[in-house]
Formats: C-alpha cells, sequence, structure tokens
C-alpha cells in the first residue's frame, strides 16, 4: 500500500513540473519581448557610416514651409499649330514627274515640292497660246483699223467690227488665263509657243515637311495631299480638363508644359483655347496651350503633362519631388532620425515648380532626404527580403 501511495505522488509530481514548465514558456514578460522585437523590426532604422553616407550622396535638409501656388495638372499630347499646317495636294490629277523636297525638310513659302505632269493641264495651256495668238492678231487689226479711220478711208461699221472682235480676242484670253490659274498655274507664254503639260506644287507657307506621300511616277489626285507642311516654331498642347477643374482653368492662364524627353525643363506658355462642351465618354473638357518652339526641341506627338496656374497661392509643408519615392506601393520618404534614416509613408498634395505638399506624416523641421534616395531605398528592399518582409 505504501509503494502505490508513493508512486501516485511520484507521478503527480512530474505533472506538476511539466505544468509548471508550460507555463513558464507562456510567461507574460517572454510575451512583451517577442512583441518588442517585431516593433524594433517594423521601426528599423537603415544605418550609415560617414563614408558609405558619402559614397551614397545623402543629403537632408530640413522640411519648411512654403507658398505653394494655385495650380491644376493636366495630361496633354504635343500637336502641331493646326492654324499654321497645310496639306498641298494638286487641283487636277496628273503624273509626278519630280520629287524635289524630303521628309523633314524645311521649306519656304512659294517653293516647288514637286512637279506633276498634267493632261488637263496641257489642253488649258493649249487653249491659252491660241487665245493670245488670236488677240495679238486682233490687236493689231484694230490698231491697223484706228489708222483707216483717222485717215477717213475705213467705214465707221468696219472699224467697230474691228474693235468688237479685240475685246472679244481679250476676254478669251482673260479666259484662258484664269481657267490655268483656276487649276493651279501661272500663265506663262515662256514654252517657246508649245502647250507645257507640266506644273509645280507649292508650299503655301514657311514650315518643314511632317509628311511626304509624293512618289516618284505615281498619280496625283486633288482628294489625296502629297505633303503636309507644319510651322513648327510654334505648338499646340492639347489637354483634357476633368469637370471638377473646369472653374479653375482661365482663358490666357500661364502654364508650364513638361516631355519626358526633357527632363528637369520647363516650356512656359498660355491657355488659347477651352471647350464649349464635354466629352460623352471622358467626361472632360478640351483646352489647348500655345507653346513657342523655336529651338524645335518639342516634337508632335510627345506625350507631355501642363502644370496650369489658377491663381492664388497657399502654406503648406513642402518637400522636393526627388525625397519622395514608392515603397511598398506608398509614396515614401526617409527621415534622419536616431542616427540613422527611417522610411515615413507620407500623404501627397498639389506639385508646383519641382516642389510636393506634404499633407500628413512629416513634421516641420524633421531632417528629409532629398539626395541619395534610390540608395536608401534599395538598403530598405534588401533588408526586408533579408528577413522575409518583402512584398
Amino acid at each position: 500500500m505504501n509503494i502505490k501511495i508513493s508512486m501516485t505522488l511520484t507521478v503527480l509530481a512530474c505533472l506538476a513540473l511539466l505544468a509548471g514548465c508550460g507555463k513558464h514558456d507562456e510567461h507574460p514578460e517572454h510575451g512583451k519581448a517577442g512583441a518588442q522585437k517585431a516593433d524594433e523590426h517594423a521601426g528599423e532604422r537603415i544605418m550609415l557610416g560617414e563614408d558609405e553616407r558619402k559614397r551614397a550622396g545623402v543629403r537632408v535638409a530640413a522640411l519648411q514651409e512654403g507658398e505653394l501656388a494655385g495650380e491644376i495638372t493636366l495630361t496633354a499630347t504635343v500637336k502641331p499649330n493646326q492654324d499654321r499646317l497645310s496639306h498641298v495636294a494638286p487641283r487636277v490629277p496628273g503624273r509626278i514627274v519630280a520629287v524635289y523636297a524630303k521628309l523633314g525638310d524645311g521649306v519656304k513659302a512659294g517653293q516647288p515640292l514637286a512637279l506633276l505632269d498634267s493632261l488637263e493641264v496641257g489642253e488649258a495651256h493649249s487653249a491659252y497660246l491660241q487665245a493670245a495668238s488670236e488677240a495679238t492678231l486682233a490687236a493689231a487689226a484694230f490698231e491697223r483699223a484706228e489708222r483707216l479711220k483717222a485717215e477717213e478711208v475705213m467705214p465707221a461699221k468696219d472699224w467697230q467690227r474691228a474693235r468688237f472682235e479685240h475685246e472679244k480676242a481679250r476676254a478669251q484670253l482673260a479666259a484662258a488665263a484664269e481657267k490655268l490659274r483656276m487649276l493651279g498655274v501661272q500663265p506663262s507664254g515662256k514654252s517657246g509657243g508649245r502647250a507645257a503639260s507640266t506644273f509645280p506644287v507649292y508650299a503655301t507657307h514657311a514650315g518643314t515637311v511632317t509628311e511626304k506621300h509624293a512618289v516618284l511616277g505615281e498619280t496625283a489626285k486633288p482628294d489625296e495631299s502629297l505633303f503636309t507642311v507644319a510651322d513648327l516654331t510654334t505648338l499646340w498642347i492639347e489637354a483634357n480638363v476633368a469637370e471638377k477643374d473646369l472653374a479653375a482653368v482661365r482663358m490666357d492662364a500661364a502654364a508650364m508644359v513638361s516631355v519626358a524627353a526633357w527632363p528637369g525643363e520647363t516650356f512656359p506658355g498660355r491657355i488659347a483655347y477651352v471647350g464649349a462642351t464635354v466629352d460623352k465618354e471622358t467626361r472632360t473638357i478640351a483646352a489647348r496651350i500655345e507653346v513657342a518652339n523655336q529651338d524645335g526641341r518639342l516634337k508632335p506627338g510627345m506625350f507631355a503633362t501642363a502644370n496650369v496656374a489658377t491663381g492664388g497661392a497657399r502654406k503648406a509643408l513642402l518637400a522636393p519631388e526627388s525625397a519622395v519615392t514608392l515603397l511598398q506601393g506608398l509614396p515614401t520618404v526617409f527621415v534622419e532620425e536616431g542616427g540613422g534614416f527611417e522610411a515615413r509613408p507620407v500623404e501627397l498634395g498639389e506639385r508646383s515648380g519641382g516642389k510636393v505638399a506634404i499633407r500628413s506624416g512629416l513634421s516641420a523641421g524633421e531632417l528629409v532626404v532629398q539626395e541619395g534616395v534610390y540608395a536608401l531605398k534599395a538598403r530598405a528592399l534588401k533588408a526586408q527580403i533579408g528577413s522575409g518582409h518583402a512584398h
């Protein structure tokens, strides 16, 4: 009996010992330590030595409040000035026998671009030469009649007939010349008395050949453009304005246009047109900005961003756009704190002149990394991957 009691007490002691071990694992101090470790990892700072910082080009500056000019940002497309663009085509069909202009050529007003051969022009020129010959003969006959009438040798009715024939021939010559002009050909007697069927097509204004469809030997038609000539010294920036922003867009408002081809540069312009109707599909209103392009750096077809001034200004915390990067899909700024750099998600506001308003996430006076952001981002991503928290 004593043996059984002894064994029972031994078993109970073992169970108590095991239970004690289990409670020890769930001790509150251990839970706090684990949470603290997780918190430390979540707020982990990037530590850089002085040499590393210099190599990464890290530069910080205190976040300050400044004035943010009122403006809206529009997506846009660069297009030719439609008021200075022409499609060159002949007025009558003709075979292309010479091409003088190439794609991209700069041309002057009145410069010949191609030479065409047309049966219709040949017939019209032949009629003009015949009318010119008849007018010459009629003029000579009338001049003779004038002399004879002065000498009282020619009867009055013969003089009147000569005068009538002279005026008739002049009218026929004028009609033949006008027909040539209507065909786009200037009347000329330089063909040596033979009807000429060739004629040039001209540039109507100075500009650049932006399209060329003239091919030697092919037939040109009046409804098909041979060349497109555009004056690219002034361009149109076509933008779409959302309904909610329409009240802020005013005629003649200043705008700054930027394109990916010239980063960091802006091209000044002004609002020249605001549409009168709303697009049913996009619910936007068309707007046009005119921009000078004397140096030719802007090209039709480029995508552009236009910052349009809306008037007024307000105070805001401003950071350089270069200070903001995307980290885990969120706008993030690196802040120098506690001897290291901490990634801080922020809420962004309007942008103006290379700066962006910080709505939340930062306070005035905090040291924000303005240069070397990508080096810190690379270190942050590497740390996340190493700890298995990359997303």
